[in-house]
Order: structure tokens, then C-alpha cells, then sequence
């Protein structure tokens, strides 16, 4: 007399996939639903760490339904990598609408396919792993801002009397708000009762760039506050 089925038992038999045995219908439902969460995961961290002006949602989408495909084609081919790359070959034809101008995005396709078909084929401990392991990767990176080159964020313009009074202020302003700032370029305007300055900056805080710009603007003489900001994490 056979002794009852576990839920230990049950468990091993979801996560234990071998190559040329038949899949069940909970297995392959355990599979897929494994590859979508590890997708969505790695479209989270896509959203969260997107820098850019050309987002959009649909590509966000194809990253969690990429791991799904991929995780159907292992299934479907009986695990067989080779059979499994063979079908995947096939679809190149259908091509991308969307440009990837941005190298990261291709990796984040190329992570969901590869979360699903290591789902696919039952290396779930893998899948968890390169999953957790990537997502922190790409998290430090961003929180750190490794590789930044840029040393200002944005473009200061504006005009003020030539006096040393008005220059002191405007130096006292800008120290307050920007952690990183020089003046690029200093001309005469209006006849020479009035300069013209060019600061690069860097704020130290986003929300200080209003501030700055009001401030700026409340000191007697002052006109033509125009601050011409681009984050520096958006390098293309």
C-alpha cells in the first residue's frame, strides 16, 4: 500500500522538470507563473532605474511577457535547448517596432528571456539567483551613478547691475543651492549698466531648482532668470 503524497513531495515533483518527461499541467502552470513574477520583477527595476526621454509602457510590458514566451518555448520543446534556441532563432523575423537606442534596454530583454527560459527548463534556483543578483547589480549602478562624467547639470543664465554688491548676492544664492557651480561666461549688456552670467551648475537637491530660480529673481536688478536643466544621469 502506497503511503499518501506529501506537500513536500508534491513540491519536488513542481520543481523537479526532467528532460524527455512529460509535463504536467501543474508544472507547466508552476513554471509560467514563476517566469512572469521574475519578469515583472526585473521590470520594476527597469521603471525605477529608467533615465531617459523616450519611455514607454509597452516596452516595460515586452520585458515580464518576454520571460513568458521564452518559458512557453522551453516547455513546449520538452526542455531541449537546442530545439528551445532553434524555435527562438525562428522568430528574429518578426522584427522590433521599437528602437532600442538605450544599450541597458536590450539587456533587460535579453534577462527576461533568459529568467523564462531558465523557468522553462527548471533551473529555478538559477533564475531566483541571476534575477536577484541582477536587479541589485543594476540598482547600485544607478544609485551610485557609476560612470557619470558630467560635473554640472544644468545652464544658469540671467543679467544683474555690474556692481560688487549684486555679484556678492548672486554668489551667496548659488552657493546655498548648488553643491558644484563656475562661471562659464560673463559679457557686457544694456551699454555696460548691466552683465550677462553663464553658470554650469549641479543643485543638491532637485526641488532646490525653483527655489534658486526665485531667489534669484527677488534680488534688486536682476532679470532674465533662465535655468536650462538636464539631469546628468540621462547621458545618452
Amino acid at each position: 500500500m502506497t503511503e499518501p503524497m506529501t506537500q513536500i513531495d508534491e513540491l519536488q515533483q513542481l520543481l523537479s522538470l526532467r528532460p524527455g518527461a512529460p509535463v504536467t499541467l501543474e508544472a507547466a502552470l508552476f513554471a509560467l507563473i514563476g517566469a512572469f513574477v521574475l519578469g515583472q520583477t526585473l521590470a520594476t527595476v527597469y521603471v525605477w532605474t529608467y533615465r531617459g526621454m523616450s519611455y514607454t509602457r509597452s516596452y516595460v510590458h515586452a520585458i515580464a511577457i518576454g520571460a513568458l514566451v521564452s518559458c512557453t518555448i522551453m516547455l513546449a520543446t520538452g526542455h531541449n535547448l537546442a530545439a528551445g534556441i532553434g524555435v527562438a532563432g525562428s522568430l528574429s523575423a518578426l522584427r522590433l517596432r521599437i528602437a532600442l537606442r538605450d544599450p541597458k534596454d536590450m539587456i533587460f530583454i535579453f534577462a527576461g528571456v533568459a529568467v523564462g527560459a531558465a523557468c522553462g527548463l527548471g533551473a529555478y534556483t538559477t533564475a531566483v539567483a541571476g534575477t536577484a543578483v541582477l536587479c541589485g547589480a543594476i540598482a547600485a549602478l544607478t544609485a551610485l551613478e557609476f560612470g557619470q562624467r558630467q560635473a554640472f547639470e544644468g545652464l544658469l543664465r540671467f543679467y544683474a547691475p555690474a556692481s560688487a554688491d549684486a555679484e556678492a548676492q548672486i554668489r551667496r544664492v548659488i552657493d546655498r543651492y548648488a553643491s558644484r557651480f563656475a562661471l562659464t561666461t560673463m559679457r557686457e549688456v544694456r551699454q555696460g549698466t548691466a552683465m550677462e552670467y553663464a553658470y554650469q551648475l549641479r543643485t543638491r537637491r532637485a526641488a532646490d531648482r525653483v527655489p534658486l530660480v526665485r531667489e534669484l529673481e527677488a534680488i534688486e536688478g536682476i532679470g532674465g532668470v533662465t535655468l536650462h536643466y538636464q539631469d546628468a544621469a540621462q547621458e545618452l
